[in-house]
């Protein structure tokens, strides 16, 4: 069964076997310089995205951005849930465009690429172009690989995490909204015995996941059980977070809502788009995930069944309280290919465009699309998103978000006076958040056997974590597959890790 679940981080593994072969074909490539066509006219900027929503964005903005910007774009959307596969073949077949988004989660893997040259490094650069020169220099700094900048960063706050659930559901069961882990699992349990939905079946699940044990479920439910963020340092020593109480306690917590039925019983191999579906369709009334997905889904689920209403939640308070797991305020980064951008004038164009789409008509367009069409204006010059063009802004504009770099700290973006209700609160629920984050302490530290085997290495406590969950192995079993990961690495991890930060504490002295 897992032999396909693991395909991915077998993947992600190979890029690293085959990054020589990457770095040989990029030395064969002189002929593939982008510059300007005969007639003189930019050369195409091939980036390749991620896609968050059903359709990549309106034609007409994408346009309208190229003639801002004095450029050609050649954009290649790849739908989220399949986006790290992609992004890993284009690593491993030397395919890749001129730019590329390389998701947080995927980065460390990636930086032993940029040290064999397969990047360039941009930090040199920035301070040539007016807004690139203003990014938030702690953030570039915790992107950075060996002291080099080579990333232009995608900002997001520190969590969005939170549970998204069915407001009608809960008022036709007279229920109260969670606030506890207790609480939470008696109402994935009544959504799923107790017929929310009023048709007589019993056709209703209180959760659905999917095969992400990050951005689905998982993670953010561990971090309400008090689990740390990928590490904790305890007496000095450092401790991967499968090894803690807590993690076995959240693993416990779904091994029960599988074994009750409460959960999809194919979360395992479920993809997003699936897990979407399924919510949106009232199979489940629960999505644990990104709140601001939240008016995405309410206007989906609106146009299934009209009395379909969603709400948030962002506070279940578990054994230590209210904790949530964070970012480091990015989740992806932009890199630029040294194979298909062949010299440093090209560079300059592509950082050009980017400088560019900071400017308050180019961001304003990415954020909000047009006006009088997405958005209006209010006598003082700040942004309504009405409720009625609520779904243009997600089929037509919302794409686009995937392309905006530093959009929150950027001033050049008009404010918002008025938004929806429900993005609204999914905001104000982030800046909650903010009060019981819980940190990774590895962010700025550097491992090199982590960054090398971290992709076989983690694909053995994946498959361990759902195996478990699904009652194929024991807590034995799963205390074996720890043993496995420090035989196979992750003791050299934990012993770089201390050295890093020890190293980092005499700095600071």
């Amino acid at each position: 069964m897992f032999n396909r679940l693991t395909g991915r981080k077998k993947a992600l593994a190979g890029c690293f076997i085959l990054f020589l072969l990457f770095i040989i074909l990029s030395a064969c490539s002189g002929d593939e310089s982008g510059r300007s066509d005969s007639a003189g006219a930019p050369a195409p900027i091939s980036i390749l995205a991620p896609l968050h929503f059903p359709q990549t964005p309106s034609a007409e903005l994408i346009a309208e951005i190229e003639r801002l910007t004095g450029t050609q774009l050649d954009i290649t959307w790849v739908p989220e849930g399949v986006y790290t596969d992609k992004m890993n073949t284009a690593l491993t077949t030397g395919s890749l465009g001129k730019v590329t988004f390389v998701k947080f989660t995927d980065y460390n893997p990636v930086k032993n690429m940029i040290r064999s040259g397969a990047f360039w490094e941009i930090g040199p650069y920035l301070a040539e172009f007016p807004n690139l020169s203003q990014l938030n220099a702690a953030i570039l700094g915790q992107t950075s690989v060996d002291g080099g900048i080579y990333g232009l960063y995608t900002e997001r706050p520190a969590s969005r995490q939170g549970i998204i659930i069915r407001k009608d559901w809960l008022e036709k069961l007279h229920l109260s909204p969670p606030g506890t882990l207790e609480e939470l699992y008696e109402v994935m349990k009544q959504f799923t015995t107790n017929d929310p939905d009023g048709n007589g079946k019993a056709d209703t699940l209180g959760l659905v996941d999917r095969n992400d044990l990050v951005y689905g479920v998982f993670k953010t439910l561990s971090s309400y059980f008090g689990t740390p963020n990928n590490w904790k340092i305890e007496d000095g020593q450092f401790i991967p977070e499968f090894a803690t109480p807590e993690y076995m306690d959240t693993m416990n917590f779904m091994r029960k809502l599988y074994k009750e039925g409460i959960i999809n019983r194919d979360f395992a191999l479920t993809s997003k788009e699936v897990q979407r579906d399924k919510f949106i369709r009232g199979t489940a009334g629960i999505f644990i995930g990104s709140m601001t997905d939240v008016q995405r889904l309410s206007i989906e689920a609106k146009a299934i069944n009209p009395k379909a209403e969603l709400t948030l939640i962002n506070r279940i308070k578990g054994p230590d309280g209210y904790k949530v797991w964070s970012i480091p305020k990015y989740n992806g980064l932009y890199l630029f290919s040294r194979k298909a951008i062949a010299t440093e004038q090209e560079l300059k164009q592509v950082l050009g465009f980017f400088d560019r789409t900071m400017d308050e008509d180019v961001a304003g367009l990415m954020a909000y699309g047009f006006e009088g069409r997405h958005y209006k204006l209010d006598g003082e010059g700040k942004v309504i998103l009405p409720e009625e063009t609520s779904q243009l802004r997600v089929y037509e504009v919302n794409p686009l978000n995937s392309l905006m770099i530093a959009d929150v700290g950027n001033t050049h973006i008009k404010e918002v006076a008025q938004k929806e209700q429900l993005t609204a609160l999914a905001d104000q629920l982030s800046r909650d958040n903010e009060q019981f984050l819980v940190d990774d302490p590895t962010v700025s530290l550097t491992s090199p056997t982590y960054d090398e085997k971290n992709a076989e290495l983690s694909a053995i406590i994946v498959d361990a974590t759902y195996n478990y969950i699904l009652g194929n192995i024991d807590a034995a079993g799963f205390a074996g597959e720890v043993e496995k990961w420090h035989a196979s690495g992750g003791s050299l991890i934990i012993q770089e890790y201390g050295e890093a930060e020890g190293k980092a504490r005499e700095g600071e002295e």
